[in-house]
């Protein structure tokens, strides 16, 4: 089958390939101008250069393909460079599953996002997410929407932006030449103004080479047309347990404070429109919910054993 991709060269969308080609599948995929680089094993896939703004490449993308996998996100949003959820996530999707429909391309997937909602306090993340599948949902395609927990698993470069390399990163290396004998403080946050439970929202931690391999099986699962799937690993991990994971496998040290969310929050409204501040408002509001399901029918339905969150299959942040 031949599969168009639409950010198939991001951190998800490369695995995607990997797992296309490994089933005898041809990805086809958009590579805006510059990002040639980003693409896996290049001589098994079609590549049609364009971006999500230029409708004429992604009805070149589209046409003759036998699935539509939809997978752009919006990992920090900079408006003044055009860069929002709403336009490409949301308005992208949108356009996407028209010419999808126009052009008689049935299958159409939808990556979303475990708590997609509409609700007023909810992320921009969220609620484009939301809209994205409220768009797919009233059109005549057969879709499936997939809404992934946090995901874990080695970006292999490209500026790919994941999880806990992020959280390394951002937190755990947030000072340049902190002495590795003294223990880092990273911030175990919590609501309201006392800090009972602080750090124990959880996340059902769930590889991306998982998240890959159940998504090219909905392709051919005409049981999950119409459907919505959540997708999380077999164990949840609060906060604390997280970064103390990466910690540990970055051979770092490392001391949880109770931080109050609304301080953070409250700095991230005036800060977080620089590049350089970890971590923005939408980014807190969606972290401090966590993000859990159970997703024990569909590993058993596929037979597939979850990739467990070790230390071991985080070795990647050794480096």
């Amino acid at each position: 089958m031949k599969v168009a991709l639409i950010g198939g060269t991001g951190y998800v969308g490369s695995y995607i390939c990997d797992e296309l080609i490994l089933n005898d599948h041809t990805p086809r995929l958009l590579v805006r101008k510059g990002s040639e680089s980003k693409v896996v094993d290049p001589d098994k896939c079609d590549i049609i250069q364009g971006d999500i703004f230029d409708k004429s490449s992604i009805r070149k993308l589209v046409k003759g393909t036998d699935v539509v996998i939809y997978l752009v996100a919006v990992i920090r949003e900079f408006p003044k460079d055009g860069i929002t959820n709403d336009k490409l996530q949301f308005r992208g999707s949108e356009t996407v599953a028209k010419i999808a429909s126009e052009l008689g391309v049935k299958r159409f997937l939808l990556m979303s996002a475990l708590g997609a909602t509409a609700d007023i306090d909810a992320s921009n993340y969220q609620k484009a997410k939301h809209l994205s599948e409220q768009v797919v949902k009233n059109t005549d395609l057969d879709w499936t929407i997939i809404r992934p927990s946090s995901l874990f698993g080695d970006p292999r470069g490209n500026g790919r932006p994941e999880f806990c390399k992020a959280l390394k990163e951002d937190m755990l290396e947030l000072i340049p030449g902190f002495p590795k004998s003294l223990p880092f403080p990273a911030p175990s946050f919590f609501k309201g103004l006392i800090p009972f439970n602080s750090g124990q929202f959880d996340f059902s931690m769930i590889h991306v080479k998982d998240v890959a391999q159940i998504i090219v099986k909905l392709i051919l699962d005409d049981e999950m047309i119409r459907k919505t799937v959540e997708l999380g690993g077999g164990k949840d991990y609060s906060w604390n347990e997280i970064i103390k994971k990466i910690a540990e496998v970055s051979n770092k040290k490392v001391i949880m404070l109770p931080a109050p969310i609304l301080v953070v929050l409250t700095a991230a409204f005036f800060l977080d429109w620089w590049s350089r501040f970890p971590v923005t408002r939408d980014q807190l509001k969606d972290l401090i919910k966590g993000s859990t399901c159970n997703s024990e029918d569909i590993f058993k339905k596929y037979e597939i054993d979850p990739i467990p969150f070790n230390n071991k299959n985080l070795s990647y942040l050794a480096s």
